[in-house]
């Protein structure tokens, strides 16, 4: 029950963000959208350094001085793996050199963003099942409180991820039921990734690090290439530098306190 709780709270978190869409009346302000995505950048790379880093290292404790491998080689894996995907999959890039309406790909941008949002919640609701994994086969390395703060870490960045896709759907002229449920539905690959994850945990036991950190670089990548450089557009940039600021602490907080 712990572990079912555990896996569907990423989609909760997802589900109350596009929910913000029934109180929307016109198109979202621009420093709201800022602010979480800042926000949610935070929480993020937090998610990524405490969360899945630390204890991948934990982990390969037994490698002495090279215990830092595999985590170094799941990030770089993560990142390369998001990086190919980003280049064949229809995405939010729009080429700044070329004329509007000549761009590679024809999908609209709120199309695009929830294929971006959907992409990156597979590797998250493959860390939340690989944490949860190492519970079941008996791992002391990760707590169960320390999994739920993941958990409840990403629930936290996936609020804004609803808001962020349901909000800009209503303004396309989607009615608020259908923009709240595609915002929603962004989110179910997690538990269905994390479900994936410990049906096969016997197996992935002995690269849980290489997974864990693997996941840390697809979320790392999503952030710098994706959230930040849209945050930072335009004007009053800063206001989504103190809510990255914000998100960052608050994630490290729970996982910290939590674990």
């Amino acid at each position: 029950m712990n572990v079912l709780i555990g896996i569907l709270i990423p989609l909760l978190g997802t589900s109350l963000g596009a929910a913000g869409v029934y109180a929307m009346k016109k198109e979202m302000n621009k420093k709201i959208n800022k602010i979480l995505l800042g926000f949610a950048s935070g929480v993020m790379m937090a998610a990524a350094v405490w969360s899945l880093i630390i204890p991948a290292i934990d982990m390969s404790s037994g490698m002495g001085k090279l215990s830092f491998v595999p985590a170094a080689v799941g990030v770089m894996s993560g990142i390369i793996f998001l990086f190919s995907l980003d280049k064949v999959i229809p995405h939010l890039h729009v080429d700044s050199d070329k004329p509007e309406g000549t761009n590679k790909y024809s999908l609209k941008k709120t199309t695009k963003l929830v294929l971006a949002v959907v992409l990156h919640n597979i590797p998250e609701g493959m860390a939340v099942g690989v944490v949860f994994a190492s519970i079941l086969n008996g791992g002391d390395t990760i707590t169960l409180a320390s999994a739920f703060a993941l958990s409840i870490g990403i629930a936290i960045q996936n609020f804004p991820e609803g808001a962020i896709i349901s909000m800009p759907l209503k303004s396309e002229g989607l009615s608020k039921n259908k923009a709240f449920l595609y915002g929603a539905l962004s989110g179910i690959v997690e538990p269905i990734g994390a479900a994936i994850t410990i049906a096969f945990s016997s197996i992935i036991t002995p690269v849980m690090p290489y997974l864990l950190s693997f996941a840390a670089g697809a979320m790392i990548f999503v952030v710098v290439e994706e959230l930040i450089p849209e945050a930072a557009e335009g004007n009053s940039s800063d206001i989504s530098a103190i809510a990255f600021s914000i998100g960052f602490v608050i994630m490290m907080i729970l996982d910290v306190a939590l674990s």
